[in-house]
């Protein structure tokens, strides 16, 4: 694949993981539905898009996903949808991202990986930023939504790393899609009380697990190869900046002083971790 070939379609998938963020507060902001429906809806047409995909494809068939996958997915999707019925978009995708990194950082620390000086000092700034952002203010997001975000953010982190090396990625999480959709349905009946159906909701989470998650994994997916593992976790750090600016543009939100340091902080301090991972190996 070519460069320019690699840097548009890595684009593409950037934008896709944004556009979950701005596709589940719009839908939550702008319609009647409920984040138990969005959830299911969206693993439901994450699942089938998938499924279409994979099933058109020529690449490896080892690996079907697993239960202990698709509880993890489904915590993160669930986590998710929750969390944005009181976070603005920028908010919900730096705190999921920073949850993400830091989640899997802290396994790579777990298993033993030592950190240099510098990769030390950049997580502990990405620390930081996440405290300094919770710390009780006026301009402070919502505790209980920010928890559940930080917990969906685990919840991610522990699914990327169970997905390593099982197989064909996109087979995979096609797999835990489907085995996460009972899941999702088990809480929309349990919810069902609080339901509220909705045409605009219901298209937005289409298009949030059709197309931002389905066909954007299967994209990131392939282009993941082309990177290095360093590169492909600096190349995220645009997720949250996607998120911030759709949500300017689409939902008219404001973007407060403690959320730019937030993101400074936390954005700054995993990128500077990376690069000293990448300048300093060790496995």
């Amino acid at each position: 694949m070519s460069s320019a070939r690699l840097i548009f379609l890595t684009s593409l998938a950037m934008i896709a993981f944004g556009g979950n963020s701005l596709l589940c507060r719009v839908a939550l902001k702008n319609s009647s539905i409920d984040a138990a429906s969005f959830t299911t809806i969206r693993l439901i047409s994450g699942a089938v898009i998938l499924w279409l995909i994979t099933r058109g494809g020529h690449g490896a068939v080892v690996g079907r996903g697993n239960w202990p996958s698709a509880c993890a997915l489904f915590a993160y999707a669930a986590g998710f949808s929750f969390a944005y019925t009181t976070l603005s978009a920028a908010t919900g995708a730096l705190l999921l991202f920073g949850a993400v990194q830091i989640t899997m950082i802290g396994h790579g620390i777990r298993k033993g990986e030592r950190l240099s000086r510098g990769e030390f000092l950049g997580l502990v700034v990405a620390l930081g930023g996440l405290v300094g952002l919770l710390l009780p203010g006026l301009s402070a997001p919502p505790l209980s939504g920010s928890l559940m975000m930080l917990g969906s953010g685990v919840a991610w982190g522990i699914y990327s790393l169970r997905g390593r090396g099982t197989g064909d990625p996109a087979r995979v999480t096609a797999g835990n899609f489907l085995r996460a959709v009972p899941l999702a349905a088990a809480v929309s009946v349990m919810t069902a009380g609080d339901a509220t159906p909705d045409t605009a909701g219901f298209c937005y989470a289409l298009l949030s697990g059709g197309v931002a998650s389905g066909a954007g994994y299967a994209l990131w997916y392939r282009v993941l190869p082309g990177l290095k593992v360093t590169s492909a976790g600096t190349v995220q750090l645009a997720v949250p900046v996607i998120a911030a600016v759709g949500g300017i543009i689409f939902l008219g939100e404001n973007v407060t002083l403690r959320l730019v340091m937030a993101s400074v902080a936390i954005l700054g301090g995993i990128a500077l971790l990376l690069l000293e991972h990448q300048r300093n190996p060790h496995e």
